[in-house]
């Protein structure tokens, strides 16, 4: 596939589990996720290379449940097989959209989805499918959004898309307080100083370790991704400090234009 005028090779989107419930209260909502697939979709014809870590908080949350006493690794495990549900629910609704996808899951799990092999997922994207890597990194007491930031560095992403239902990274939560301010850019060291919750701190370490610009933005809004691989500033850019020609400002001036 020709791919037509877009800032990014290959980017990889992070969803929450909750993104995929829409208004509902628990489960997944086929309108929602019909929606999705159409964003994704517009993507896909314009020739992107695109990989997605989806979370499985709609379902069940492993940190939650160890709170309440169960133990946690038996907890994680339980989080990781609720991202394989929503996984194939978006792979079920990519193909319905005419989007070839692949699941691959870091924990072995043959009848449902391909092993999680670099190499393959990697070849896949070549190939102009749609990688969905579910099960997180495999290992208990690690996040989806610690998957996300490794899956992106192993697969070479020039960008982390994540979504959330807000429009940015604020000063503080913007459904909660009115007088929060939006920050259109922002370096990892401020995010983890100020507790900020974009992702969690290994996630951030690991993204800043590797220059890997993350861009939070509002998954609800219309064409949102197609206007980000454009180039347009939507949304909050995470980025390193400025440097004296380093690769942390060529890669931010690449991912907010």
């Amino acid at each position: 596939m020709m791919r037509s005028k877009t800032k990014f090779r290959r980017v990889l989107l992070k969803l929450s589990g909750e993104a995929l419930m829409g208004e509902r209260g628990f489960g997944i909502d086929p309108k929602v996720v019909k929606f999705i697939a159409s964003e994704i979709k517009g993507v896909f014809k314009s020739g992107v290379e695109m990989a997605i870590v989806i979370g499985g908080g709609n379902i069940f949350r492993g940190l939650e449940a160890s709170a309440e006493g169960m133990e946690r690794t038996a907890a994680d495990y339980m989080g990781m097989l609720a991202t394989v549900l929503n996984a194939l629910a978006l792979q079920n609704a990519l193909e319905l959209a005419g989007i070839p996808t692949r699941v691959l899951s870091a924990i072995e799990m043959r009848e449902l989805a391909e092993p999680y092999i670099r190499r393959r997922a990697v070849r896949h994207l070549e190939k102009g499918r749609v990688v969905i890597f579910a099960a997180g990194t495999g290992n208990p007491y690690f996040t989806t959004d610690t998957a996300a930031a490794l899956r992106a560095v192993e697969i070479e992403a020039d960008v982390i898309l994540k979504a959330t239902k807000v429009d940015g990274v604020y000063t503080s939560d913007p459904l909660k307080d009115p007088s929060a301010r939006r920050f259109s850019e922002i370096t990892y060291m401020d995010v983890l100083k100020k507790g900020l919750k974009v992702m969690d701190s290994t996630a951030i370490s690991l993204c800043m370790e590797n220059k890997l610009p993350i861009i939070v933005f509002n998954l609800k809004g219309k064409g949102n991704i197609k206007k980000i691989l454009r180039g347009e500033r939507i949304g909050t850019l995470v980025k390193g400090g400025e440097t004296h020609g380093g690769r942390g400002k060529k890669e931010a001036k690449r991912a907010h234009g």
